[in-house]
C-alpha cells in the first residue's frame, strides 16, 4: 500500500465534480488498490474520511471510517442522500484544509444508498458523526469544501493561514 497526495485548498482541482463509477471498473485490481491506498492515506494522515476527489481522482466514491479503532472501515461509490431530516451543528476539519475547523450546519440523520467496494448496492440509516462525514465527503464530490459554508471574510482568512503555514514548512 503506498499513501496518497491529498490536495490542499485552494487547489482548483478540488473544485471538480466527480464522475460516477462504472460499476465494472470496481472488478480492476488497480481500483481495489486504489482504495486500500485511500485508507492508508486516510488513517495516516489521520482523519475518519477521504473523497477521492482530493487525491485528484474524480470519480464518485469515498472511504469513511469514524470508529475510534479504525475498525468500520466504509467505501461508498455513487453515493446518494435519499432523506435526511433534523440539523445539527458540528465542528469541522478536513484534510484537504488542514488544521482549520469552523462549525458547519448539516442534516442530523440521513439515508444514503451507495455501492460498496465489490459494486454491491446498500442502504445505510446514519446520525451523529457519520452523518456529518458521509455529507461532507459527498460534497467533495460535488467540488465543495467545508470552508464554502464561512462567511467570504472567514473564507479569505483561512486561504490567509493555509499559504502563510506553507510558506513556512
Amino acid at each position: 500500500m503506498a499513501q496518497l497526495p491529498i490536495l490542499e485548498f485552494p487547489d482548483p482541482r478540488l473544485r471538480t465534480r466527480a464522475a460516477p463509477v462504472d460499476p465494472a471498473w470496481l472488478a480492476e485490481a488497480s481500483t481495489q488498490q486504489l482504495i486500500d491506498d485511500m485508507f492508508e492515506t486516510m488513517y495516516e494522515a489521520p482523519g475518519i474520511g477521504l473523497a477521492a476527489s482530493q487525491v485528484d481522482v474524480h470519480r464518485r466514491f469515498m472511504v469513511i471510517d469514524v470508529s475510534e479503532e479504525r475498525a468500520q472501515p466504509r467505501v461508498f461509490v455513487n453515493p446518494e442522500i435519499t432523506a435526511r431530516s433534523g440539523e445539527q451543528v458540528y465542528q469541522e476539519g478536513c484534510l484537504s484544509v488542514p488544521n482549520i475547523f469552523a462549525d458547519v450546519t448539516r442534516s442530523d440523520t440521513i439515508t444514503v444508498t451507495a455501492l460498496d467496494r465489490h459494486g454491491v448496492a446498500f442502504e445505510l440509516h446514519a446520525d451523529g458523526l457519520l452523518a456529518v462525514c458521509v455529507q461532507h465527503e459527498m460534497d467533495h464530490l460535488e467540488g465543495k469544501l467545508f470552508v464554502d459554508y464561512l462567511s467570504p471574510l472567514k473564507r479569505e482568512l483561512v486561504r490567509k493561514k493555509l499559504a502563510k503555514a506553507r510558506k513556512a514548512a
